[in-house]
Parts: structure tokens; C-alpha cells; sequence
């Protein structure tokens, strides 16, 4: 393998995109119908003194990150701004060359604890550095003129497990990357959320695009699904009833079920599977079922074991993977996986992976595993950003919803639109008025994503942007910048 390369930071700035959704999208207890989409804009500079910009971007959804019913949706958006505002000021105080994953090493826990000294949970300060990893590596790959997956799985990135992770120390980092096979299409997992129609056409928006469960199912023919649960047993069986009667039409269907930290402990979470089985019309749904996601709340899940629950679909953690040890501590308490999502960090996510594979070693069967779970990632590098990574993990189905609760690229200029649907034709069409994601018989097309940089065959039109309000930011911030959307890697 070659050696990792080294860089310093010379410039990060932070942008915004209001973006509203075509329809009202209901999780847990939370509804959103418009959010903020964050994008991050670094500048890196090599041992040889050229510079090369990178970028990200990721929605700030409210009532994921902090569940707190006392902060409203706007607090929880602020809450991130003051994650990147500190993640960007600790790495741009660090002037040492490092590689990729060494700039992330040496600032993770910096950011956690001052996010925590400053009010933040520890899974909202996380979303600070997982965006600006993002747009540094971005830049690096973009700089050596190599794909994210050829740089991660050459180990261009410098990742060393065990320096985050000391549960893995003396892991084969460099042959555990080298054997990762990225996939190049993955299933489409569509949301179900709970106000979302099951059939017929709903006319809420009319847009000519899907509105019900039915509807899209018969334009995108997806055949994985992701079920959103409430916690009320009866109001989730009646529920999962009335989905049902839309996926028993399918030859074969396989779903997941979220209950978004609605349930009470474990014995509720089994008293809803064991309403699922005494429930004729729900045998085929209940036999399809591949893991449950996150029913307990975090700030109980980890203290709580599940390994005493009888016939049960495996369980996955997500809002409770605020820590680098979550998933060994999951583990203690009978959880068999994780979801990997970019807004936690793309580190974390490898990190995980690498653990499934230890604990799995010398054992006939695969137990522990990753979920790829979606947080409404738009179109362009959010989403490109995530497909990719999920492809590099080897995942064969990840939820994306993105694309169904908002109507493409509609809030984007048309020049940064047309270029994004240049660069990555198979994953792009113009559709409904805008550039939309192209699904076919339920899969996603990845191959245009290993062009050079990190899934990134184009960059956002800067100067569209709206820079992240100044209360928010340190006094480093640099002018809004006036860049045009581009394919090409600026130098």
C-alpha cells in the first residue's frame, strides 16, 4: 500500500440552503416539513504547497440529533451550527500536517468535550467533525486524483483503528481495507413514515410524483422497506396491518422496522413482536422482517439488555451510537448491529465495520452487521457522499428518503443542477421539473461515484449559498466566496 498522505488545513467555511418538503415527513414524535441543509467548503494544502478545495453537505434535521421536547426545531438547527462552528475552529487552529483520518484522530474527542462544556449532546457535537472529514478527504482524493474507495481501501487516509478504538488494537487495518469490495448499485430501502398514505393518490400535493406507499411501488419498484413505529402497541399493529396490505401484493418484499426511541424497555419491544405473530395478516410482514432499529430511548438503551428477548429479529442501535465505544457496549447488552450514517462520521462507520468483522471471526454464521440508514440526505454530495460509503461497507440495501419527502434539486440553480447531472448520469435524471435520482426496479446505479474526489463529480454552486449565520461562527470566517459549480478538482 502506498503511504498516507499529509496535509494542513488552510481554510473551512460553512453554508446553508433552506430546503422544503414536498410532503410532511413524521418520525417518532417529531414532524419536519422544511429544514436547512448544511454544506462545508475546505481548502487543504500539500508538502509541496499546492492547495485543493473539497466539499460536503448534510441536512440539519430537527428532533434527531437531541429529542428534547423542551428545544424547538430552530434550537436543534442551532445546536449543529455550533457543532461545525467548533469542529471548524479546532481544526483550523491545528497548523501540523496530518493525513485524513489523523486530522479526525486528533480532534474527535476535542470536539465532543468542548461541544459537551458548551450544552451539546455528544451525538450533535459528532456532526462538526463527520462534516468537515467529509469535505478534507474530499479535497485529498480530489488532490491525488483518486476515487474515496480507491484512497480508503490503499489506505491513503492513514485510518489506524486502534488509535480511536483501543478494543482493536492489533487489527490488520491495512489487509481489512484492501479486502473491501465496493458494490456498484444497492437496493433502495424506501421510508414509510406515519403520516405517510398507503394507497390510492392522495392529491396532498399533486405534484406527478408518488404520494402513496402503492404509488412507489409501481413507479420505483422497490422491494426493501423501512417502517416507522409509534410505541402504541395497538396503533402499531393496526398500522403495520394496513401496510401490509400493500407489500402482500409483492412476490417478496423484506422490510426493517424503526421505532425511533419510542418504546419503554425491552419487554415492550417484544410485546410488539408478539403482536405481529398472533396477527394472521401480519405473517408475511413478520417473516420479512430484518432487524429492528433503535426502540428504546438512548438515554436507556445501552443500560437495558435485549439478549434475554425470545424469537426476536436482530436489533441495531442509531441515535444511541453517540460514542466511539457504543457498539461494543450495545453488543454487552444483545444488540447484533449499527447503522452507519455520514452525519456521524465516516471514521465511525469503518471503525464498526471493523468490529463486525473481529467478532465475527471463526464463527459459521455472520451475526454482527451495519444498517445504512438515511437522515433525508438531498441530492448532490449528500447523498452521493452516503451511497458511497455504504457501498465501500459492502451494504446491499440502504433507506433513502430523501428523494421521496423532497422533490429533487428543485432549490438548487440550474447551473449547479445540470452539472451534478453531468458528472453522474446513472444516479441523475431531469424529472417533475428538476434533477432527481434515478431509481430502477428498486436499485440505485453507484459506478459514476468512483470518479476522483469523494463522490464528487461536481461541487455546489457556491455563490448560491447562504454563508452559516455569524452568531454561529468564529471569527476566522472568510467571504463568501463566488465560485461557480464546477467538474473539475480546483487548485
Amino acid at each position: 500500500m502506498s503511504s498516507p498522505a499529509s496535509f494542513s488545513v488552510v481554510a473551512i467555511d460553512c453554508f446553508e440552503r433552506p430546503v422544503h418538503l414536498r410532503l410532511p415527513f413524521r418520525f417518532g414524535a417529531a414532524t419536519v416539513s422544511e429544514a436547512i441543509q448544511a454544506f462545508v467548503r475546505v481548502r487543504i494544502r500539500l508538502a509541496d504547497g499546492r492547495e485543493f478545495v473539497g466539499g460536503t453537505a448534510e441536512l440539519m434535521v430537527p428532533k434527531w440529533f437531541d429529542k428534547d421536547p423542551a428545544l424547538s426545531h430552530a434550537a436543534n438547527v442551532d445546536q449543529l451550527r455550533r457543532a461545525l462552528a467548533l469542529a471548524r475552529e479546532a481544526y483550523l487552529a491545528d497548523a501540523i500536517p496530518r493525513s485524513a483520518f489523523g486530522h479526525f484522530a486528533a480532534h474527535y474527542a476535542e470536539c465532543i468535550n468542548e461541544g459537551g462544556r458548551r450544552g451539546l449532546p455528544a451525538l450533535v457535537a459528532q456532526f462538526g467533525p463527520a462534516e468537515i472529514d467529509r469535505a478534507l478527504l474530499d479535497a485529498l482524493c480530489r488532490a491525488l486524483g483518486v476515487s474515496f474507495q480507491a484512497a480508503v481501501r490503499a489506505n491513503l487516509i492513514g485510518f489506524d483503528a486502534a488509535a480511536i478504538a483501543p478494543d482493536l488494537a492489533g487489527f490488520d487495518c491495512e489487509s481489512f481495507l484492501r479486502g473491501l469490495v465496493p458494490r456498484t448499485q444497492i437496493a433502495l430501502r424506501h421510508t414509510v413514515g406515519l403520516l405517510d398514505a398507503i394507497g390510492g393518490h392522495p392529491r396532498r400535493v399533486d405534484d406527478g410524483l408518488p404520494e402513496s406507499l402503492e404509488e412507489v411501488i409501481a413507479v420505483y419498484g422497490v422491494t426493501w422497506f423501512k417502517l416507522k413505529l409509534s410505541g402504541e402497541l395497538d396503533a402499531d399493529i393496526a398500522r403495520l396491518v394496513e401496510v401490509s396490505s400493500a407489500l402482500d401484493r409483492l412476490p417478496t418484499y423484506r422490510v426493517t422496522l424503526d421505532g425511533n426511541e419510542q418504546f419503554v424497555d425491552p419487554a415492550s419491544v417484544g410485546a410488539l413482536v408478539a403482536g405481529m405473530h398472533a396477527e394472521p395478516r401480519l405473517r408475511r410482514l413478520a417473516a420479512a422482517t430484518a432487524f429492528i432499529e433503535q426502540p428504546i430511548a438512548r438515554q436507556r438503551a445501552l443500560d437495558l439488555t435485549v439478549a434475554d428477548l425470545i424469537a426476536m429479529p436482530p436489533l441495531v442501535i442509531d441515535e444511541s451510537d453517540a460514542s466511539m465505544d457504543a457498539f461494543p457496549r450495545a453488543r454487552a447488552r444483545g444488540y447484533a448491529g449499527v447503522s452507519s450514517k455520514s452525519c456521524k462520521g465516516l471514521y465511525k462507520s469503518l471503525v464498526n465495520l471493523a468490529r463486525c468483522r473481529c467478532w465475527d471471526r471463526g464463527t459459521a454464521a455472520p451475526r454482527y452487521f451495519m444498517s445504512a440508514e438515511d437522515l433525508t440526505t438531498q441530492p448532490g454530495l449528500a447523498v452521493q457522499q452516503d451511497l458511497a460509503l455504504a457501498a465501500l461497507l459492502g451494504i446491499g440495501h440502504i433507506e433513502r428518503n430523501g428523494h421521496h419527502y423532497v422533490n429533487g434539486m428543485v432549490g438548487a440553480p440550474q447551473i449547479e443542477q445540470s452539472a451534478f447531472l453531468e458528472a453522474h448520469p446513472d444516479l441523475y435524471e431531469r424529472s417533475a421539473g428538476t434533477v432527481r435520482l434515478v431509481i430502477r426496479a428498486g436499485q440505485l446505479s453507484l459506478r459514476s461515484l468512483a470518479s476522483p474526489g469523494f463522490a464528487s463529480g461536481a461541487l455546489p454552486d457556491w455563490s448560491s449559498l447562504v454563508p452559516q449565520p455569524a452568531g454561529d461562527r468564529p471569527a476566522h470566517s472568510a467571504p463568501r466566496a463566488r465560485s461557480r459549480a464546477s467538474r473539475t478538482a480546483p487548485a
